[in-house]
């Protein structure tokens, strides 16, 4: 399989399997004009196996999204051909990423308040309402807003 080289884009790697659609859907990756390139299940000596999307193009990625999603893979930035890394890690607030599924929360009543989720618990990957308490659903990439 060959796919090109990036100049100026975006390599996520180390995604866990299956997570590749999630993380295509919830960046809107298919409304984009430029090639996006997505390998699933992909020989990884340190994961077993992995996804990888590629983007040939710079766009603003919303980093709080992905460490939502996958806390544990890297984004690699290239620009003109330079290669910078970062590692996700789980943001500790999200801010209108995802909204509260609770129907009494004030943000329901409220639509111009922003949807905040605290990280309360790194280790289940739990996040809270700041305004509820309730806890977030689980990683569902339908649930994340665009």
């Amino acid at each position: 399989m060959n796919v090109d080289s990036i100049q100026n884009g975006y390599v996520i790697d180390h995604i866990r399997v299956g997570k590749a659609m999630e993380i295509y859907h919830a960046l809107d990756l298919g409304k984009l004009d430029c090639s996006v390139a997505i390998l699933v299940n992909v020989p990884s000596s340190r994961m077993g196996r992995k996804d990888i999307i590629k983007i040939d193009k710079l766009i603003n990625l919303n980093f709080d999204v992905l460490g939502y999603i996958d806390p544990n893979l890297t984004v690699n930035t290239i620009t003109n051909n330079n290669v910078s890394k970062r590692r996700m890690v789980m943001p500790k607030e999200l801010k209108n990423v995802i909204t509260c599924a609770n129907p009494r929360c004030i943000t329901s009543i409220e639509q111009e308040l922003p949807q905040v989720f605290k990280l309360t618990d790194p280790v289940k990957h739990t996040y809270r309402c700041i305004y509820c308490e309730v806890e977030a659903p689980k990683i569902d990439y339908t649930a994340i807003k665009h």
